[in-house]
């Protein structure tokens, strides 16, 4: 385990998936992070690498050859290694092996940077390119943070605040974890979007149009709270397991496949790529 530390913050980083354990402010003595109950939802903060979401048939397409491939991609269950290590920052890489080429046929170093700065955590994604074409990918966040503050509170007593007035559109998926096409407008009062026991009933909800780049989780009893900024994000999932006491929010670059037919890797909907030998860089931040 590797740890961060300052005056307001504590942060644990596993190797396995260079996966966050804990974000524990210290001023308040508040876990913020879900501590990943396995009877409930066995994660605390998975990092989404090459993939986000499901692809069809679970598997992807690659200059004519079709590769198994997991939901949101086979990173968060690798072992990292740490590079880097200090009392305010830590990075860990993630390079081509064996075992990844057997699923995604490209040489690649994946990078999960973690910095703090009085009470801001930053997460920085960097996609290296070791090959002389082009890298297709996607990567993601999806870190579930710990709803209510306090034991003396309800998780209904929690809304999410959007930057920005939002007319919330979320993106329907199927049973199976692909988009169906269908879209359904998300009902908030001004920019706030209260949370229920029922409101992942139906899966995440998917947005593929926030005007917001940032979204603060709030309780109506205190000032206490936790934003998520992603200025580089276009999409962003928001989901809890049904009657958890946890929500995540997850800034993405890419998400799952559209039911029909399957397309080459390097054709699907928002996938991101890499120049020959070069690298790719975004970030975002966790204020408590």
């Amino acid at each position: 385990m590797t740890t961060l530390e300052n005056d307001f913050l504590k942060v644990s980083v596993r190797p396995k998936g260079a996966e966050l354990t804990s974000i524990y402010n210290k001023q308040t003595g508040t876990e913020h992070l879900w501590q990943a109950d396995p009877a409930v939802w066995p994660w605390h903060a998975p990092n989404l690498f090459p993939v986000v979401g499901g692809t069809l048939d679970n598997q992807i397409t690659v200059d004519g050859k079709t590769y198994p491939m997991e939901r949101h991609g086979f990173a968060r269950q690798s072992e990292f290694t740490v590079v880097e290590a200090t009392p305010a920052k830590a990075v860990f890489s993630l390079q081509a092996n064996e075992k990844t080429l057997a699923v995604y046929p490209y040489q690649f170093e994946f990078q999960i940077e973690y910095q703090i700065d009085n009470q801001v955590l930053t997460v920085i994604y960097r996609v290296i390119n070791r090959e002389s074409k082009p890298l297709y990918f996607s990567v993601g966040a999806h870190p579930a943070f710990a709803v209510p503050f306090s034991p003396d509170e309800k998780y209904e007593d929690y809304y999410l605040e959007f930057q920005k007035e939002e007319m919330l559109e979320r993106h329907l998926l199927s049973p199976k974890g692909y988009f169906t096409g269908e879209t359904e407008p998300v009902l908030t009062v001004e920019k706030q979007l209260p949370l229920t026991n029922d409101l992942f009933n139906r899966d995440a909800l998917v947005f593929k149009n926030l005007d917001s780049r940032s979204v603060t989780i709030r309780s109506r009893h205190h000032n206490r709270a936790v934003t998520v900024s992603f200025p580089a994000f276009p999409y962003v999932g928001i989901w809890a397991k049904p009657g958890a006491k946890f929500v995540c929010i997850e800034p993405w670059l890419g998400y799952a496949d559209h039911e029909g037919t399957p397309a080459p890797f390097e054709q699907k909907e928002a996938i991101q790529h890499v120049e020959p030998n070069g690298l790719f860089e975004t970030g975002f931040t966790i204020g408590v």
